[in-house]
């Protein structure tokens, strides 16, 4: 490809602008763990906003037809694969075979993950592995995976990694998970600075307490639900993240990278606001 700074002749066109696929080819996005919650509803968004669609599940295979089928109801096509994100390295392979299906990958979302709420002092290694693994080995190879397949195509792409509230606040019990979470945001600004000169964008979604299987909230109506501690006052619906990360996705972020997306009702905004008003020490525990 012509460096972008080469010189043109005085008649030539202006050279197309990164990020965005050939004239002829639809979009093709994949979703880590889109069989429910934030990335099945991410990947109906994308479907909206006319990509196909490449769908990941873990264990819950007939949410992810579930996914696929909706995806289809857009009008767009869909691709359902298994994801173990424990089986690394081989488990990122399956970046390639989705798009190898669909034809190219123009966007990623690494959704997958996992937690655990257990005191620091009684963390087995084994488990801290597991979080690590799959919260932060696992987003890094697959975005590895994509990346190299958006600069083969040679018109950018988008890399969306789907953190937490917790890469940037600590949570008693969660150490494996904010220590991976915390990673993957420095992780998504590195990337940002090294394939920004690819045209691809890379940028986190941080939400908080939204109401999905991994909260114990699936299908809950947020507006039913209270919530004192959040200024916004309840817990978020997996549509509004879904729409922070078909922004970050679409062509009017296509001057938007290394950043943080934060979801969140404003609850990291309480600071030691919210501290000040707890009332008692039950905090001290998982």
């Amino acid at each position: 490809m012509e460096p972008q700074h080469a010189a043109r002749a005085p008649d030539a066109a202006p050279a197309a602008p990164h990020a965005a696929p050939a004239p002829h080819s639809v979009p093709v996005a994949l979703i880590t763990g889109s069989d429910s919650g934030i990335g099945r509803a991410t990947a109906v968004r994308l479907a909206e906003a006319g990509m196909d669609i490449g769908v990941t599940w873990h264990r819950d295979h007939e949410g992810a037809r579930r996914t696929a089928n909706e995806v289809r109801e857009k009008g767009r096509r869909a691709e359902v694969e298994q994801l173990d994100l424990t089986r690394l390295p081989e488990a990122a392979g399956v970046i390639d075979e989705l798009a190898e299906r669909l034809g190219r990958i123009d966007v990623l979302v690494n959704n997958s993950g996992t937690g655990t709420m257990t005191p620091f002092l009684d963390l087995e290694l084994a488990t801290v592995r597991h979080v690590v693994d799959v919260d932060l080995v696992g987003p890094f190879l697959c975005a590895q995976r994509a990346a190299h397949r958006m600069i083969a195509q040679g018109d950018g792409g988008r890399i969306i990694n789907v953190t937490s509230v917790h890469e940037h606040q600590p949570r008693v019990g969660a150490a494996p998970y904010c220590a991976a979470k915390g990673g993957l945001g420095l992780l998504t600004q590195v990337m940002a600075l090294e394939l920004a000169e690819h045209g691809i964008t890379v940028n986190s979604v941080a939400p908080g307490e939204i109401a999905t299987p991994m909260t114990g909230q699936e299908d809950t109506d947020v507006t039913t639900e209270r919530r004192p501690g959040v200024p916004l006052g309840r817990p978020g619906d997996a549509r509004e993240v879904a729409a922070v990360i078909a922004f970050l996705a679409g062509q009017d972020a296509s001057y938007v990278t290394g950043a943080s997306w934060v979801v969140d009702g404003g609850m990291l905004r309480m600071g030691p606001q919210a501290g000040s008003h707890l009332p008692d020490d039950a905090w001290r525990r998982p």
